[in-house]
């Protein structure tokens, strides 16, 4: 087993990606300021990222290129080709006629000639125009995801993203992809944590072989302030001190354990490094038989993209779930 974050890496199984380094750093941040963003990721170069995770909604997409670029000319890396970099598609963008430009304006904004990944960030489509949070209920649109998917297959076949994937999809979600797509989904970034487990889900991308990533591995996206289930977690807890690790180490190898990449936000120094020390210990069986009776709690659900306000008037409300059944 990888002793250095450095050498962990899983080789995704569709696409022409490098190995994806085995722990990423998230950049959604709200509210998002670029300088921040940038100093962020030139601290997670120096003590030993090379995978970073952004989206055209997030709009780290120009301070993440510039810290690369940056970290470059400093020589904290060689090239631009030692980072690994996923980016996405926002719903407003989620059109066949959408996904090349959207691609090559986030290419743009990450100053590159190519994403290493790039994915649907919703199985959801949304009107054109600029992203926005929450959405209103009568822009939700039928999501083609045949005519999508073609475009995001051309993005790969022109090198200006060297693996596809998409993000929230559930297995429904999946069936009907796989049913129409010539090159499978390389990855499926999802909400995973120990307080939501998504074993279902894991079962059938392990089958399909498709990658799993996880946001919210530290159960971090309550930002309505009512606490974090992750990181209060007893169990967790419990393990942690048992370990001599903190709460935080032990939920990130506990993803790391089931062949998951966890994708973690942090713009804070030291706990950038702490969530890089989890390769060299493991977990107990009873540690597993501890974090496997964890009350389960999804955080994240479609309809929260969209204002309470309105209806939906060319949607089902039931295609925007994506909580696994």
């Amino acid at each position: 087993m990888a002793s250095t974050a450095a050498a962990a890496e899983v080789a995704l199984r569709s696409g022409n990606a490098r190995p994806m380094p085995a722990v990423g750093m998230g950049t959604a941040a709200f509210p998002h300021v670029p300088e921040t963003a940038k100093a962020a990721v030139l601290a997670a170069i120096e003590v030993g990222y090379r995978h970073f995770d952004t989206a055209y909604m997030y709009g780290t997409e120009k301070p993440l290129g510039e810290a690369v670029a940056e970290a470059v000319r400093r020589g904290l890396v060689a090239s631009r080709e030692e980072v690994f970099v996923t980016s996405k598609l926002w719903c407003t963008q989620n059109h066949p006629d959408l996904v090349l430009p959207s691609l090559r304006e986030t290419l743009k904004n990450l100053q590159m000639e190519y994403v290493d990944l790039y994915l649907i960030h919703w199985p959801v489509a949304v009107k054109p125009g600029p992203p926005s949070l929450p959405n209103k209920k009568e822009d939700a649109v039928p999501f083609d995801i045949e005519g999508v998917w073609r475009a995001m297959e051309e993005c790969q076949r022109l090198g200006l993203a060297k693996a596809i994937g998409v993000s929230n999809f559930t297995t429904k979600h999946l069936d009907k992809l796989l049913a129409v797509a010539k090159i499978p989904p390389a990855v499926n970034q999802v909400e995973l944590n120990p307080v939501w487990q998504q074993r279902t889900l894991r079962a059938y991308c392990a089958e399909k072989g498709i990658h799993v990533a996880a946001y919210s591995p530290l159960g971090g996206q309550n930002w309505d302030g009512t606490g974090n289930a992750v990181l209060e977690s007893e169990v967790l807890a419990g393990i942690a001190k048992a370990r001599g690790k903190t709460v935080a180490q032990v939920a990130l190898r506990w993803i790391y354990e089931q062949g998951v990449t966890p994708i973690v936000k942090s713009y804070n120094k030291e706990r950038l490094k702490q969530n890089l020390e989890i390769f060299d210990w493991e977990l107990t069986d009873e540690d597993h038989q501890k974090i496997s009776r964890i009350p389960q709690l999804k955080i994240i659900k479609g309809h929260g993209l969209f204002s309470q306000e309105g209806e939906f008037t060319s949607v089902d409300p039931a295609d925007l779930n994506i909580v696994e059944e």
